[in-house]
């Protein structure tokens, strides 16, 4: 037998470190899924059964419809809600202005181009947390607390974004720009017609990752809103948990935990080719 097809006798190993690693993300996730099928006494008991019980319709129905009453939440569909229209807004927003943002710093040619570039690239340097005190008292003054706007605009800004998109419009040969002047294609004709098509992948990928972060905010939400009708589903799920003495329902937190991770997986499962492209290839 050549030595070339020799079978080599450690193949196995990457693949069982890999089934290891899943089984140590998978099994946290299992336990969680089982606790949100079981009545509140098996989930108290310990050990806590391992296969799934009977209300699973019961405790989603429950937890979609009413929430915890103990804890007074808002149904989780009204939470989900909410952390979908942050989600979207936040990500349609930063992918609109980033790309613009980026459009104008590479095509465009008037003073101070790079500096405005820099002061962009600048601001990544800051963590959310050094900027949430002025931000929060911009919000208050223009009065959008408990609301939409609120919660979205002051996170719709991306410096991350609009530097990807800056090295990818880089990237673009200057033919593209030359060739576009000889067939009269203006500024806006040119972005629409030729940089916005090349952008589709990147605009995939940053759309999976944006969507993350907007429906995982914690922080902002928890600060910018006091009325639980305007809960998201990650703060809901934190106040869905009783401190001390009090008592959570840990069923319907489980179930509330499940399902809010249905639509960034549902995001990811769907966009994964182009997410896969978007960080691999281009269209060029």
């Amino acid at each position: 037998m050549d030595a070339h097809e020799r079978p080599d006798a450690w193949a196995w190993l990457p693949h069982a470190i890999l089934w290891a690693g899943i089984a140590v993300i998978a099994f946290p996730l299992y336990l969680a899924f089982v606790a949100s099928t079981l009545p509140p006494s098996a989930v108290a008991q310990a050990p806590m059964p391992m296969l799934p019980g009977a209300d699973f319709l019961s405790n989603y129905q429950t937890a979609l419809s009413t929430g915890s009453t103990f804890r007074m939440s808002p149904p989780v569909s009204s939470m989900m809600w909410n952390s979908l229209v942050m989600a979207l807004v936040i990500t349609f927003g930063k992918i609109l202005i980033s790309i613009i943002s980026a459009y104008a710093v590479v095509f465009f040619r008037f003073p101070g181009r790079m500096a405005a570039f820099w002061l962009i690239f600048i601001t990544l340097m800051l963590p959310v947390e050094v900027r949430i005190i002025p931000t929060y008292e911009v919000v208050s003054d223009m009065g959008l607390i408990n609301t939409f706007a609120g919660l979205t605009v002051p996170l719709i800004a991306s410096a991350t974004a609009t530097l990807l998109f800056r090295q990818f419009f880089l990237t673009i040969p200057d033919e593209y720009v030359e060739a576009a002047k000889i067939d009269g294609a203006g500024p806006l004709r040119f972005f629409w017609d030729v940089v916005l098509p090349l952008s589709k992948t990147n605009i995939a990928a940053l759309f999976v990752i944006l969507f993350i972060y907007g429906w995982n905010q914690y922080l902002w939400p928890l600060l910018i809103t006091t009325d639980q009708n305007m809960d998201t589903i990650v703060l809901g799920i934190k106040k869905m948990i009783g401190t001390g003495d009090a008592q959570t329902e840990w069923h319907l937190v489980m179930a509330t935990t499940i399902l809010a991770m249905l639509p960034p997986v549902l995001v990811v499962v769907l966009m994964q080719k182009w997410f896969v492209k978007g960080l691999v290839e281009t269209e060029k």
